[in-house]
C-alpha cells in the first residue's frame, strides 16, 4: 500500500503540480480509501517514484523542461550576482514537473535593496511576505518571470547564508551559479 500511495503521489506531484509531498501522499491515501493513520511513504519513497514517473512518461518533456529552467535560473543568477543567488529545489536536484517553479535564494543587506535592483532593471515582481515561523523563514518572497520562467525568490538576511535549511525533512542542497552552469555542460548530471 506505501508504494502504491507514493506512486499514485508521484503522478499527482507530475501531472498536476502538486509541489508538497506532505499534500500529495495526504491526497493520494484518501484517493485511495486509505485512513491517514496507516503508514505514509516517506519523501525519498515518493522523490524516487516520482524520478521513475518522469522517465517512463515524461523522459523528453522532463529533460527539455529542466534544461529550460536551468538555463533561466543561471541567466537570473547572472543578474542577481551581486546578492549571492544560489539555486535550490526540483530544478537542481531534477525533480521539476510541469508547473515547478524556479526556486532562488539571495541575501542582500536589506530585502529592499533587491526589490529597487529589479525595479531599475524594468522587471516586474510580486511581493509577498511569509508568516515569520522561525529563523529558516525568509525575510520576503519576490516572484517575477525570466525567459518566461516562473521565479521565486527567497530573500533571508545575509547572516543565513551559511545556515542549512530543511526542505521535506531532508538539508535542502543549494548551488552557487558554477555549478548551475556545470549542469548545463553536462546535463546527464
Amino acid at each position: 500500500m506505501r508504494r502504491n500511495i507514493a506512486s499514485l503521489a508521484a503522478r499527482l506531484m507530475a501531472e498536476d503540480g502538486i509541489a508538497d509531498y506532505g499534500l500529495a501522499k495526504r491526497k493520494a491515501a484518501r484517493q485511495l480509501g486509505v485512513p491517514n493513520t496507516e503508514a505514509l511513504p516517506n519523501n525519498g519513497e515518493i522523490e524516487a517514484e516520482l524520478r521513475a514517473y518522469q522517465d517512463i512518461y515524461q523522459e523528453g518533456e522532463h529533460k527539455a523542461r529542466l534544461l529550460e529552467m536551468r538555463r533561466a535560473a543561471a541567466e537570473a543568477m547572472r543578474l542577481l550576482e551581486p546578492y549571492r543567488p544560489y539555486l535550490t529545489g526540483p530544478v537542481l536536484d531534477g525533480t521539476a514537473g510541469r508547473y515547478a517553479e524556479i526556486e532562488l535564494e539571495a541575501f542582500p543587506d536589506s530585502s529592499k535593496e533587491i526589490e529597487i535592483f529589479l525595479l531599475n532593471k524594468g522587471i516586474h515582481f510580486e511581493q509577498d511576505e511569509p508568516k515569520k515561523i522561525g529563523s529558516e523563514t525568509p525575510e520576503c518572497v519576490l516572484t517575477f518571470d525570466q525567459s518566461e520562467m516562473p521565479i521565486r525568490l527567497s530573500v533571508f538576511n545575509p547572516a543565513m547564508e551559511r545556515a542549512r535549511r530543511r526542505r521535506n525533512g531532508r538539508i535542502s542542497e543549494r548551488a552557487r551559479l558554477p555549478a548551475v552552469e556545470a549542469l548545463l555542460e553536462n546535463p546527464a548530471s
